[in-house]
C-alpha cells in the first residue's frame, strides 16, 4: 500500500536531483555557459523558493516565455518542483495568435524574458488573469520580480508530491495544420517518455547532447546527459549557420543530436560541400517532417562508421511512438530519393498500441463506430500507450474529435490526424495529414505519395499538393505547387514536363494544374512542415477556378 502511494505521489524533478546528488560536479551544461548539476540544482532551488514566496504554488498555471538556455531549464524544473504547471508555447506562430491561444489557459503567472512583458500592456484584457510576473532580466515594470533578485538558499527546496495522473504541464501544438491545442502532460507521461527513451535508445550519463529542441533536452538532462545549447535561433531555425552548429558539436564532443529534417539537410549540404567529418556523433534523431533518403545518405557520410540516424515518429500529444534507423531505411528505398509508397517511420515502440482506422472527419466515440483496417490499407493512425496524452486543456471539441474511448479496457486512444498504413512486417508508413488530403472525383489524393511523383523532376526543389474549390462543388481540384531550384527554364516548359510525369503514374494522371511558388510557407517549430492551407488560399487566388 505504501509503495502504491509512493508511485502515485512523486515529483518529476526527483530523477534530476538524484543525478545531481550522485554527480554534483559533472557538467549539466557545457555551452553557452558551463554549469554543473550541483549548481543547476541550486538555481532550481533558488527559483522554486522565490516563486513560492511571490505567489506561485501547486497547480498555478504559469506561462513560460524564455529563450532556450539554462534559465529555461532551471525555471521549468523549479515550477515542476513546487507543483506549478508550466505552460509552453511557440511564439513563432505569431504574437496575436499566441496570445489568443493562451487566453484559454487563464494563466495565473508568467515567467519571461524582459521584452515578453510588453504583452501585459498590449493585451491587458486577454492576460488579465495573470497576477504574478517574473522577468529573467531587469524588471522595468511595476508589480514584477526579477529572477536576478531572488536570493540563493542553503537548503534543498521541498518537492511537491505530484499526483501522477494530474496535470503537470501544458504544451501547445504548433498549430501548423489548425488551431494550436494545449496538450496535457501528466508526471506519469513525462516519466514514461524518459523511460521509453532509455530503453529504446540506451542513453547513458556519459553522453553529450546538442540541443536544438528544448522539450527533448528537458527529458535528456534528467538522465544525466550533458547539454550543449546549439548556437541558433530555435524560434527561426531556417536562419541557422551550419558552420556554427558543426563547430558546437566538434568543440564539445557531442555524441547525440535531435533536430528537424530541415536542420539535418542544411548541415548535410554544408558538410558534404566542405568535406567535413563529424566523428563524435554516435546517434542522430530527426523528426517533425519527411527526410529524403538522399539527405540520410549524405549525412551518414559525415559520421563515424558505427553512428546511427533514427527517424522516429511522434507528435506533441505522443512522443516517441515509432522508430527506425537509417540502415533499414536505405535498404527499403535502395536508389530511390522519393516516397511514392509513403514514408516508412518504423515499428511501434514497446508499450505502444497502434491501429489504422477508416478515414473520417467526424468524431469516433468508440471503435464500434469505425472500421479497423487491414495491412496496407490507408487510414488514420490511432495510438495508445503511456507516452500518449489523454486530453487537451479546456477543449471539448478537440477531445471529441481526437480521442477514442475503448470501454472494454478503459483506454483512451489518440487519433493523430495523420494518415498511413501498416505493412506485413509491422512497420508504419506515413501518407500525410488527414486534413490535407484532396478528394476529387471519387478519388483520394494523399500528400506524401503524390508529391513524390513531382519531386523526381530535376528543376523541382519540392512539391506541395493542395485542393482548390471550384464554384459550389464539394470536391476540390488537385493542384501541385512547386518550389523551383535555380533554373532558366521557362514555366511553360516546366509545366509541360510536370504534366508528362503526372500522366505516367495512376495516382496523378488526372492532375492538370501546376503553379510555381517563390517560397513555401512553413511551420516555425521545425521549419519543414509546409503550410498547405495557406498555399491553397494562394492557389485559389491564382487559378480563379
Amino acid at each position: 500500500m505504501v509503495e502504491m502511494e509512493r508511485a502515485k505521489q512523486r515529483n518529476i524533478t526527483d530523477q534530476l536531483y538524484r543525478v545531481a546528488e550522485a554527480f554534483p560536479e559533472k557538467a549539466a551544461f557545457l555551452h553557452p555557459d558551463k554549469l554543473s548539476f550541483g549548481s543547476l540544482i541550486r538555481e532550481i532551488d533558488r527559483y522554486a523558493e522565490g516563486f513560492r514566496e511571490d505567489g506561485i504554488g501547486p497547480e498555478t498555471r504559469t506561462i513560460v516565455l524564455i529563450t532556450p538556455g539554462i534559465d529555461l531549464f532551471a525555471v521549468t524544473f523549479a515550477l515542476f518542483r513546487i507543483g506549478a504547471i508550466p505552460v509552453m508555447i511557440d511564439p513563432g506562430m505569431g504574437i496575436s495568435r499566441m496570445v489568443d491561444t493562451l487566453t484559454s489557459v487563464k494563466a495565473e503567472a508568467m515567467v519571461g524574458i524582459p521584452r515578453s512583458h510588453l504583452l501585459r500592456y498590449f493585451f491587458p484584457r486577454k492576460l488579465g488573469t495573470i497576477q504574478c510576473w517574473f522577468s529573467t532580466g531587469f524588471c522595468w515594470f511595476r508589480r514584477g520580480v526579477s529572477l536576478l533578485s531572488i536570493p540563493y538558499i542553503n537548503h534543498c527546496s521541498k518537492a511537491f508530491n505530484m499526483d501522477a495522473e494530474k496535470v503537470a504541464a501544458i504544451f501547445f501544438t504548433s498549430g501548423s495544420t489548425g488551431q494550436p491545442k494545449g496538450v496535457i502532460y501528466s508526471s506519469r507521461m513525462l516519466e514514461a517518455q524518459i523511460d521509453i527513451l532509455k530503453r529504446r535508445f540506451g542513453y547513458s550519463g556519459d553522453e553529450i547532447d546538442l540541443c536544438t529542441f528544448p522539450l527533448v533536452g528537458l527529458l535528456l538532462i534528467c538522465m544525466g546527459i550533458s547539454i550543449v545549447i546549439a548556437d541558433m535561433d530555435m524560434g527561426h531555425p531556417s536562419r541557422l549557420k551550419p558552420g556554427r552548429i558543426i563547430g558546437n558539436i566538434a568543440d564539445h564532443g557531442c555524441t547525440h543530436m535531435f533536430c528537424s529534417p530541415m536542420v539535418l539537410k542544411r548541415l548535410s549540404d554544408y558538410g558534404v560541400g566542405k568535406g567535413v567529418k563529424i566523428n563524435s556523433l554516435n546517434r542522430v534523431m530527426t523528426a517533425g517532417a519527411p527526410v529524403l533518403p538522399q539527405v540520410l545518405r549524405d549525412f551518414r557520410e559525415l559520421l563515424n562508421e558505427d553512428a546511427e540516424i533514427h527517424t522516429p515518429y511522434g507528435a506533441t500529444e505522443a512522443l516517441p511512438v515509432t522508430d527506425i534507423a537509417h540502415k533499414e531505411l536505405l535498404v527499403l528505398y535502395e536508389n530511390l530519393n522519393v516516397y511514392m509508397g509513403g514514408i516508412c517511420v518504423g515499428y511501434p515502440l514497446e508499450g505502444i498500441d497502434m491501429r489504422i482506422i477508416s478515414i473520417s472527419d467526424g468524431p469516433v466515440p468508440s471503435f464500434n463506430d469505425t472500421r479497423i483496417l487491414n495491412e496496407n490499407e490507408v487510414g488514420e493512425i490511432t495510438i495508445c500507450g503511456p507516452v500518449v496524452s489523454e486530453s487537451y486543456w479546456m477543449n471539448k471539441k478537440a477531445n471529441k474529435l481526437a480521442k477514442v474511448y475503448e470501454r472494454s479496457t478503459s483506454k483512451v486512444w489518440h487519433r493523430t490526424g495523420d494518415l498511413g498504413r501498416m505493412d506485413q512486417e509491422g512497420r508504419l508508413w506515413f501518407y500525410g495529414r488527414k486534413s490535407q488530403r484532396v478528394e476529387s472525383g471519387g478519388k483520394i489524393y494523399f500528400t506524401i505519395p503524390v508529391e513524390a511523383v513531382f519531386n523526381q523532376h530535376p528543376d523541382v526543389a519540392r512539391a506541395a499538393l493542395v485542393g482548390v474549390k471550384k464554384g459550389k462543388l464539394k470536391d476540390k481540384i488537385p493542384v501541385i505547387c512547386i518550389e523551383r531550384v535555380k533554373s532558366k527554364k521557362r514555366k511553360i516548359y516546366l509545366y509541360k514536363e510536370l504534366r508528362a510525369l503526372a500522366y505516367e503514374n495512376s495516382m496523378t494522371v488526372e492532375i492538370k494544374h501546376f503553379l510555381v511558388h517563390t517560397r513555401f510557407p512553413v511551420d516555425p517549430r521545425h521549419n519543414a512542415k509546409i503550410f498547405r492551407e495557406k498555399l491553397s488560399e494562394w492557389a485559389n487566388l491564382k487559378l480563379k477556378l
